[in-house]
């Protein structure tokens, strides 16, 4: 991979990361009594590591652009490329892939790499379909005069479909129907797209960032999400690189795609956030409630955001309510719950920063028990947005 330029802040001049990581200590633990309710204060939205994406849209209405605002949010990298095509895994589909007839669609063996015209094979089908079977694929289509599916081959290996670069109707197994660029390919019952990476990034950017707001934050998205599939890529070692939710990143197909966020794939075609010559793990997230937090990677440091507070940001703070129960339900080790105990990392103006780990204590059956948890478990399992949290009990 090579390097084109330097990012950060100003004059693309490299940004030390030593420079950023914060000293605060951790604070002392903090002691909540059991109560049936809670109201809940917090700050931020996610995990908080890499790009805030409201602190994105405060940069670029400070005037940043889309370099700079990378440069900022993962220090000590710079500019590389990265191209060649990414195969994602749809996870809505499983079982069969089965598509519309349309002009240009083929179907592929992927070992060998025979190829057929399917529209001139059989001109009257409008669906087909590769069906796995063990080791070996089933190809079927239909034809509404015939109405039940009419098997056409069957051959060793997977196979895919591909339609000369126009998008392609998937049909999905309660009758819905999404389009996707690339090939669609069978592989051990389940639907893998393969396509271009910055054809990728066209169906992904909109999914993850309003493309109303200004064209550099749109920009930032496009370089963090080609680069965080580019390192999902190097690291992949199944039938596919990356999936198409939350888990990964956002993924709609042509579907999802948006005139404002493609011009921003465009604009940064092929740039990717590089460590150390490989793309780096860019994470990012919706805030980070004005100080980010520290993630796997030298690059991924805890530092003031001064950008957020220039933003339209709706979760600074933001507030919740919790149940003694659902506290409970999610932790049933710990029986009736009594206290709750949060140590913090010290960091940030607000309420000593975010939570680390939660202790948990109660009784069950008359023994006291005890749950240690971290703070990015109490987060997810309770469906709060972040970890920079306080728990008040209700009167």
């Amino acid at each position: 991979m090579s390097h084109s330029r330097l990012l950060g802040l100003g004059l693309g001049v490299l940004v030390a990361s030593s420079s950023l990581v914060a000293t605060s200590l951790p604070a002392a633990a903090e002691e909540v009594k059991g109560a049936d309710g809670y109201s809940v204060t917090g700050y931020g939205y996610g995990h908080g590591h890499g790009m805030s994406q409201y602190g994105a849209q405060g940069a670029a209405n400070q005037g940043l652009t889309w370099q700079q605002i990378v440069g900022f949010y993962y220090p000590g990298t710079e500019l590389g490329r990265a191209g060649g095509k990414i195969k994602v895994l749809v996870t809505a589909d499983k079982k069969d892939v089965m598509v519309d007839a349309r002009d240009g669609l083929r179907l592929t063996r992927l070992t060998g790499g025979k190829s057929f015209s399917l529209a001139k094979l059989r001109p009257k089908a409008t669906r087909w379909r590769i069906m796995p079977r063990g080791s070996r694929s089933v190809v079927s289509y239909r034809v509404p005069s015939r109405g039940s599916w009419q098997k056409w081959t069957t051959f060793p290996g997977a196979a895919e479909f591909f339609a000369d670069n126009q998008p392609i109707t998937l049909r999905l197994p309660k009758h819905q129907a999404a389009q996707y660029r690339g090939a669609l390919r069978s592989v051990e019952k389940h639907t893998v797209n393969v396509l271009p990476l910055d054809r990728y990034v066209q169906g992904v950017v909109p999914s993850e960032v309003p493309t109303s707001w200004p064209a550099e934050v749109v920009r930032a998205q496009a370089v963090a999400a080609r680069t965080y599939a580019a390192f999902e890529r190097e690291i992949a070692t199944d039938y596919y690189d990356i999936c198409d939710t939350t888990a990964c990143q956002v993924y709609g197909g042509v579907g999802a795609e948006d005139p404002a966020a493609t011009d921003a794939v465009q604009a940064t075609r092929g740039n990717v956030v590089a460590y150390q010559g490989q793309p780096a793990f860019t994470q990012f997230s919706s805030s980070n409630g004005g100080y980010s937090s520290a993630g796997s990677q030298p690059y991924l440091v805890a530092q003031p955001d001064p950008y957020e507070a220039s933003s339209d940001n709706p979760n600074d703070p933001w507030t919740a309510s919790l149940t003694r129960a659902q506290i409970e339900k999610a932790w049933p080790a710990v029986g009736t719950l009594q206290n709750l105990s949060f140590s913090r990392d010290g960091l940030g103006a607000q309420l000593g920063g975010r939570v680390t780990t939660v202790r948990l204590t109660g009784s069950l059956g008359g023994l006291p028990t005890a749950v240690n948890v971290t703070g990015d478990d109490f987060r997810s399992r309770l469906a709060l947005k972040s970890t920079w949290l306080q728990l008040t009990p209700k009167a």
